[in-house]
């Protein structure tokens, strides 16, 4: 299999993690190159037409694109248990949530890339870090004792957008308030997977 990636991309990394807690990071070759919302690049819209990445090109020469769903496939073939049928509906929430903590902090950070000056928009970006504190907010409130648990897909995915927020928007300070999920990540990241997946830029 080949898996088309960008070092920086939180989404990337949640496969990555999971190739390597699957223990398939051994079939799969990575593939990076430069990618652009506003300049995509061609080899990658020849396999995904919505220019995203990641993309996984599977053996039989089809590609599958979206995080949620490479790393569903990745589990399935693994067999890995990473979305066990008895806590399904909770793991794919969780999953969700942490999705949506990325698409709202990679909206601010394209907001400050590609729209600057009189352009920038700062109403937008803070709307968008409301999502995050509310996110942040009921994973401290109603979800530590799931990310607790046996690991799980939902918690890789929160594991990797926490550290985005790391990585791009630490001066907001996600910690400040949710103690118990801080305490969570530091011991999370501190396993291998995470150690070997941590953005270079």
């Amino acid at each position: 299999m080949k898996l088309y990636k960008l070092s920086p991309s939180p989404y990337v990394r949640k496969v990555h993690v999971t190739l390597i807690e699957t223990g398939l990071i051994d079939q799969v070759e990575l593939i990076s190159g430069a990618n652009s919302p506003l300049d995509p690049d061609p080899a990658l819209t020849a396999l995904n037409p919505l220019g995203k990445i990641p993309a996984l090109v599977r053996d039989d020469g089809g590609t599958l694109y979206d995080s949620r769903v490479i790393c569903r496939y990745l589990d399935h073939v693994a067999g890995a248990g990473l979305y066990p049928e008895t806590r399904v509906w909770d793991v794919l929430t969780l999953e969700a949530t942490a999705d949506g903590m990325l698409d709202a902090a990679l909206a601010m950070t394209y907001e400050a890339r590609f729209r600057e000056g009189e352009k920038f928009w700062p109403e937008w970006v803070e709307a968008q870090w409301v999502k995050i504190a509310r996110a942040l907010a009921a994973l401290e409130g109603r979800w530590m004792s799931h990310l607790a648990g046996p690991l799980d897909a939902g918690q890789i995915a929160v594991g990797c957008a926490l550290g985005y927020l790391d990585l791009r928007h630490d001066a907001r300070g996600w910690r400040n308030g949710h103690p118990s999920l801080a305490r969570w990540y530091e011991g999370f990241a501190a396993r291998p997977s995470m150690q070997e997946t941590v953005p270079k830029g």
